[in-house]
């Protein structure tokens, strides 16, 4: 009869902000599988809904489920500090927010259709397909049919030619 009890508590998969995650796992670390929060965020989250961050994410009820999407919805609001979020100055409002999942994967592909319209460095890069943050593309970062350095068959075709 306890073991039935148990089951009934404890749920094997929690679905929060369109995301399924994994009963087992700890508050922070569940939360940090939604696209958009990181474990940071995670920890100011459970802080300001006032839950236990030992807690594992299949005992949660469905009220502190509620409690913790109506904090990601809104997290300045809930006392979460502007340092923490993803979008500190949004372009249109001028506000922090903190966006996930879709919400989150929209406004990167408008941030980088926006780099393409100004001509910005970083744009141009995106448009091209080259590497954006400075990274070397001389030797990385190749695709299609690559041409290395292949030393045995130049040294053959020097000598060949030497003879």
């Amino acid at each position: 009869m306890e073991n039935q009890n148990l089951s009934a508590e404890f749920r094997h998969i929690v679905r929060v902000a369109g995301t399924d995650i994994d009963g087992s796992k700890k508050l922070a670390y569940g939360l940090a599988k939604i696209r958009g929060l990181g474990v940071s965020l995670s920890n100011a989250l459970i802080k300001a809904c006032g839950l236990d961050p030992n807690l594992r994410f299949g005992y949660l009820t469905d009220a502190d489920v509620q409690r913790i999407e109506l904090a990601l919805e809104n997290p300045s609001a809930h006392g979460v500090p502007e340092w923490v979020l993803n979008r500190q100055k949004e372009l249109e409002s001028g506000r922090a927010t903190n966006l996930v999942g879709a919400n989150l994967t929209l406004a990167v592909k408008s941030d980088i259709e926006l780099m393409k319209q100004m001509r910005s460095w970083k744009g141009v890069r995106h448009s091209l397909g080259l590497k954006v943050r400075g990274q070397r593309t001389k030797t990385t970062g190749r695709t299609g049919r690559t041409v290395g350095v292949r030393k045995k068959l130049v040294a053959a075709a020097a000598a060949e030619k030497k003879t």
